[in-house]
């Protein structure tokens, strides 16, 4: 099984929204992303799509970004980004997932050997105009980043990714309440995406030798960017293995 990874690809079915407004490097949006997707995923692979999937503000209108997400090759892993406004309670939003399509809130997956934990994030203190406000909601991220790794406790697995959308380190790429807790797990790697406009080279490659993968859409030219093969398949995936708050 090989894991691939990638954020930001803002899907608008229900009310087309153009990207390009946002830079040329979004020209041939959203037909990119699912060109690239296909030329490098499988359908025995498995895609973590790390938050800001759709425009949509209500359920029934992402859907249909969900539909055409599920037409593409592999099994898809959801995380929330901040500007999926769409996104309603886990239960219902997992009632009408497509198949081989599965949502992290607060929990975790386990799929084969591999497990994978997340959160949303935030901004971190430091940031540009960052008010109380965020610091409530930062706090608030970083507690249930704590609680999707809890739920991976007791089970047997051999890699874990943690995912997630904002970065996990400070703005000026220092430790935050979210490095503590990939400090204290140690997971085999790291995905974000959420930055637009930045240079990767600029950004931390690994967290104390853990490897940070930066996934934005925009960054990696659509292209599902792999981080990760196992020797165990897809269809060893048992829904019962799944744990949620």
């Amino acid at each position: 099984m090989r894991v691939f990874a990638i954020a930001d690809i803002h899907l608008s079915k229900a009310f087309p929204k153009p990207m390009n407004i946002f830079g040329p490097e979004w020209d041939g949006h959203p037909e990119a992303v699912f060109e690239e997707w296909r030329k490098v995923v499988t359908e025995d692979d498995l895609v973590i799509v790390a938050g800001d999937i759709s425009w949509a503000m209500k359920l029934p209108e992402a859907l249909l970004d969900l539909a055409d997400l599920a037409q593409l090759p592999g099994t898809k892993v959801l995380l929330r980004g901040n500007h999926d406004y769409w996104w309603p309670s886990i239960s219902r939003l997992r009632q009408v997932l497509p198949p081989r399509m599965h949502a992290l809130q607060h929990d975790s997956l386990i799929i084969g050997n591999l497990a994978i934990a997340g959160s949303r994030g935030w901004d971190t203190p430091g940031s540009y105009n960052f008010t109380p406000e965020d610091e409530k909601i930062y706090k608030r991220e970083v507690e249930r980043l704590a609680l999707s790794l809890k739920t991976l406790q007791g089970h047997d697995y051999e890699h874990l990714v943690l995912a997630m959308h904002y970065p996990p380190y400070g703005p000026t790429g220092g430790p935050t309440g979210f490095t503590e807790l990939i400090e204290r797990h140690r997971p085999t790697c790291v995905v974000y995406g959420h930055l637009h406009g930045a240079d990767p080279d600029r950004l931390p490659k690994d967290w104390k030798g853990i490897p940070l993968h930066f996934v934005s859409a925009d960054v990696v030219h659509f292209r599902p960017q792999l981080i990760l093969e196992t020797p165990h398949q897809i269809h060893t995936y048992q829904p019962s293995q799944q744990t949620h708050i």
